[in-house]
């Protein structure tokens, strides 16, 4: 009978006063939104695998692991290499030993360059395993010798007998086509490639007795499984074996940083998210029940036990919360389809990998928003549930003045503790103070939603004291923000959230930028700068030095390389922008200033040293003299001793070695510039003209622009998620100040009865709409401020970089919002006659 009751009175509700339900609705659906989105681009980066192509016939392949991990264990996961990995060419006469194993193939891929552009070299011997056939000519014998695919032989117009000039990092050799590769089914394997003798391959490849990976194929019934285990015995623990789906990620080490970038995204950015639409989720549920305060202490005046009320509210939570979350989760899926295609867009996830969409995220959306509206609706009813009837009706004739002793007390913890941690923030550097600086905003923003009332009542002090000497409509603003508190507190969070979360992710990426773009300016010294989107020869610096004009030419290999920071459970292994140079420091000091801050400007370059950002230092714990632990691209750990720290590590490069050092350790070992410093006297139009031939030259106004253009193309990440969440809090604040506006359709009846115009309540309501605009404006931005100065301290050492224009139009559109939700919604309510207002049902 009790249940029976309690499930009439949820519906009952619903059914006859749909409007108090539809903000909670919104919010509900938005939540459903922002957690589908996210958790769908989570698990697809759990799932993320590429159908093999070229290892598509080889069931098993071997090759290194592509993770490195801190020097004293502990890291289960690892941290991806810059580069890949590769395995000792010895291991594969082990493997083809095994039982089992009918051919054990090395394989080899890096780039050449054509007459017809960039192509990947193999060695011939990879085609045992890909199928490759040839359509004319014959296999490369010797070393001058090459086979090329039928399309790049075309755009070269090449035959079988024709000479070619194939350039690699070492430089240009002369071949001659020996064959054309017939095309294949596959697509992948008709990719612009060039085949050579396997010893010529190695030769090239600029890290000779190293293979990439190594395909295993099985003698007559040996099944897949058992070769994978005989592979794995014979291995031995140094490389790890792949078979199935896992293959393609060998052929395409796309897939793995496409892993990362997913579960960062998703798993990250939407864990922060998640969070914060639930919270929002949370507070409107609460919002919505105390706005129906008097319909609880009417049905306790006429018997209901406060069991009946905290089953009607949850049962209101349940047949609300499944329609609109599983609404939320169709636009979820297509945000999520967007944001994917914005990663494939970029590069950041290669074309083999697919957006994996299930009912699992989308079930965890539905069942976070359900939960978070039970809870909430059961907490918000809980006085109301549990007083006398007689107090429930004057309590739900008068505002609550205190928020209560609990929420009280939980909200200074969390103010006292973000006031503490970032003090902590502050003194730390690196991306320890950025990680400290994400906890900061989270504590702020618990304790702006805990003590919402007595932030409000203050802020409603502050702002009323100058309204209070305007006119009526001022007066009348002053007067309620101050009555009415409570309400005021429920229209402020969210727009404090969006101003906090907005500014904190857009200026975070305008200060990196803005820094970045100062020290490369002031970095690169150099008169002319040479660069090819295919890279240059390693031999391009020394033809540059050659030529008539040029006093030094410093050739610049740029790539990746892990630096182990912190300490303890703060340690992490960071993936940092690396250089090697061709010269020597003292070459290097006239085309590129690093500004040194301490060390041996002439030890810079050397082999077996390394100069180190000033910032990168401070955080690896380490001082000139002493030696670094270093993850080169490929894996290997080399300990090079600090000879220098300086301070433009943002804008050109936080480590500094030999170029020896990097090259065998890379992929492409091409050159990425080669700064040019010109003789005295020498004329800038001839000596760019006679460098033209190696490449485009540019000076260093254009280079840098150049590389502020490549940044801007990265910054759409911070851009993306600042207009998530930015977006999410502003529909969130609007959907607060539009349920709170119509929920005061009776007050603004009776301010119609006692006399006042309706253009004096419309300028009230604008009045209060500045009023929680602007605290919203102001203390969302105090707490974007506070976060900030910690994290850009930590990452350039500068403070933080906020834009006026951009600022202005962030708090420009929070306060537009403010005054769109409440001055529409005011409009539809003075619509009525002022006796229909007045006597309107709450």
């Amino acid at each position: 009978m009790a249940r029976s009751l309690t499930n009439g009175l949820a519906r009952a509700a619903i059914r006859f006063k749909p409007a108090s339900f539809a903000g909670t609705f919104v919010a509900l659906m938005m939540a459903a939104l922002i957690v589908s989105a996210c958790g769908i681009l989570l698990e697809s980066g759990v799932r993320a695998a590429a159908p093999p192509q070229r290892y598509a016939d080889a069931p098993v392949v071997a090759a290194a692991e592509q993770k490195a991990h801190y020097e004293a264990g502990g890291d289960q996961e690892g941290t991806l290499l810059p580069d890949t990995a590769r395995l000792d060419a010895r291991l594969v006469a082990k493997v083809s030993r095994a039982p089992g194993v009918a051919a054990a193939i090395p394989d080899l891929s890096y780039p050449l360059r054509t007459a017809a552009g960039t192509v990947t070299a193999h060695g011939w011997g990879s085609t045992a395993f890909t199928g490759t056939k040839l359509a004319s000519g014959a296999a490369p014998r010797a070393g001058d010798e090459v086979v090329l695919d039928a399309a790049t032989a075309r755009a070269a117009r090449l035959t079988v007998g024709s000479h070619t000039t194939v350039t690699s990092a070492d430089g240009a050799h002369r071949v001659r086509v020996t064959g054309i590769a017939a095309p294949h089914a596959r697509a992948a394997v008709n990719a612009p490639t060039a085949w050579l003798t396997d010893q010529r391959a190695d030769a090239l490849s600029g890290h000779p007795g190293k293979v990439d990976a190594i395909a295993v194929l099985p003698k007559p019934g040996t099944s897949t499984g058992d070769l994978a285990d005989q592979v794995e015995r014979a291995v031995a623990g140094k490389a790890k074996v792949h078979t199935g789906d896992d293959r393609g990620g060998v052929e395409e080490p796309g897939v793995a940083g496409a892993q990362d970038v997913l579960v960062g995204v998703g798993g990250s950015f939407g864990g922060i998210a998640a969070l914060v639409a639930i919270f929002t989720t949370a507070g409107t549920v609460a919002l919505c029940v105390s706005q129906r305060s008097r319909e609880f202490a009417l049905l306790r005046a006429i018997g209901a036990t406060p069991r009946q009320l905290r089953r009607s509210v949850a049962t209101e939570a349940l047949l609300v919360a499944p329609l609109a979350g599983a609404l939320g989760c169709l636009p979820g899926i297509a945000l999520a389809h967007w944001w994917f295609d914005q990663l494939r867009d970029k590069g950041a996830i290669p074309d083999g990998v697919e957006l994996q969409v299930t009912w699992l995220p989308l079930l965890c959306a539905v069942g976070a928003g359900l939960l978070a509206a039970v809870c909430a609706g059961l907490l918000a009813a809980r006085r109301p549930a549990k007083i006398k009837p007689g107090q429930a009706l004057s309590e739900a004739a008068v505002e609550r003045s205190n928020p209560g002793v609990i929420r009280t007390v939980i909200g200074a913890g969390a103010l006292v503790g973000a006031i503490a941690l970032a003090g902590v923030a502050a003194e730390e550097s690196g991306d320890d103070a950025a990680n400290l600086a994400l906890g900061v905003v989270m504590l702020f923003m618990l304790a702006v939603s805990l003590l919402g009332p007595i932030i409000a009542r203050l802020c409603a002090w502050l702002i009323g004291l100058p309204l209070s000497l305007g006119g009526a409509a001022a007066h009348l603003a002053a007067a309620n923000t101050r009555a009415n508190s409570r309400r005021l507190a429920s229209a402020l969070t969210p727009i404090v959230l969006a101003m906090a979360f907005s500014s904190t992710l857009v200026f975070l990426h305008t200060s990196q930028a803005q820094a970045a773009s100062d020290q490369r300016r002031a970095g690169v010294v150099a008169d002319h700068v040479i660069s090819s989107p295919d890279g240059l020869p390693a031999g391009t610096a020394a033809r540059a030095a050659r030529t008539p004009g040029v006093a030094t030419a410093v050739g610049l290999l740029r790539t990746g390389a892990l630096v182990q920071t912190g300490s303890g459970e703060n340690r992490m292994l960071l993936n940092v922008p690396t250089q090697g140079i061709s010269g020597t420091g003292s070459q290097l000091r006239a085309v590129q200033d690093l500004d040194l801050r301490s060390g041996d400007q002439a030890a810079i370059g050397r082999p077996g040293t390394v100069a180190v950002d000033h910032l990168l230092a401070d955080a690896a714990g380490v001082e000139v003299g002493e030696r670094l632990r270093i993850v080169l691209p490929d894996g290997t750990v080399s300990r090079p001793e600090v000879v220098a720290t300086y301070g433009r590590g943002l804008g050109l490069a936080q480590l500094t070695l030999a170029r020896s050092m990097l090259a065998p350790h890379v992929t492409s070992g091409f050159d990425s510039d080669v700064l040019v410093k010109r003789a005295p006297g020498g004329d800038p139009a001839k000596v760019a003209a006679a460098l033209a031939p190696l490449g485009a030259v540019t000076d260093p106004d254009g280079y840098a622009a150049a590389q502020d253009k490549d940044s801007e193309l990265n910054a759409w990440a911070n851009t993306t998620m600042a207009a998530v969440l930015g977006g999410f809090a502003a529909v969130a604040a609007a959907n607060t100040l539009v349920m709170t506006v119509l929920d005061r359709r009776r007050e603004l009846g009776m301010l119609r009865l006692v006399g006042s115009t309706r253009r004096q309540i419309l300028g009230m309501v604008r009045w209060e709409a500045l009023l929680v605009g602007g605290a919203g404006v102001a203390i969302g931005t105090a707490i974007a401020l506070i976060t900030l100065n910690p994290m850009t301290h930590g990452i350039t050492g500068e403070a933080p970089h906020i834009p006026a224009g951009l600022y202005a139009s962030i708090a420009g559109a929070a306060v537009l919002l403010g005054l769109l939700s409440t001055t529409l919604p005011a409009r539809l309510a003075l619509r009525q006659t002022a006796l229909s207002g007045a006597s309107q049902r709450q």
